[in-house]
């Protein structure tokens, strides 16, 4: 990848905060969803890219549409289970996160916190009390794209889980920056 076309991206000083999805860019995703603490598994480097930002004074929080639940696929003590693991994990790497933000709703609910929609993304500026505007939002699908550039957020787009056919979809803006991961992105973000 050519990161010289993304330098104008990168502001003369680092964000105060990244947002995260979860499924496909912080952990592996599943058409059939993650409905336990065991079928969480990390993407490689992703726990160890967190922790990096947060080493460097930068809030994480992840923004995660979880309608499985909403689908009866698991209930709210299990999607705790997956988020204690996976907070546990970027704890042991001397990570942090700021908070993690779900939607519980089905896509035909219309509510206005599952992305593409940006109520999630305005309840992390609220609770952190930061403007996302130019807040870097890292996804691997069209929705959290959409999303980003709906709040103001700078969308980023990760290869990993949905990426890919994200990409080759064709429909992305060729200027939104698509990196093979999440770490390949902090790598960049902190060089």
């Amino acid at each position: 990848m050519n990161f010289d076309a993304y330098r104008g991206l990168k502001p003369a000083r680092l964000p105060s905060l990244v947002i995260l999805d979860r499924d496909g860019v912080i952990n592996h995703d599943s058409d059939a969803y993650i409905k336990s603490a065991d079928e969480w598994v990390p993407i490689k480097g992703s726990i160890q890219a967190i922790a990096r930002l947060y080493r460097n004074g930068i809030k994480i929080a992840v923004a995660t549409n979880q309608s499985g639940l909403a689908r009866g696929l698991f209930d709210e003590a299990t999607l705790k289970q997956i988020h204690e693991k996976m907070l546990g994990e970027i704890r042991a790497a001397g990570g942090n996160l700021a908070g993690i933000f779900y939607c519980p709703h089905g896509p035909e609910e219309g509510c206005r916190c599952r992305k593409p929609d940006v109520g999630l993304i305005l309840q992390i500026a609220e609770q952190l009390q930061i403007d996302p505007l130019g807040i870097p939002l890292i996804g691997d699908a069209a929705r959290d794209i959409q999303a980003a550039s709906s709040a103001g957020c700078q969308p980023v787009l990760v290869k990993t889980g949905k990426g890919s056919a994200t990409l080759d979809s064709g429909l992305l803006d060729p200027a939104i920056p698509v990196f093979e991961d999440l770490s390949a992105f902090v790598d960049f973000w902190l060089d």
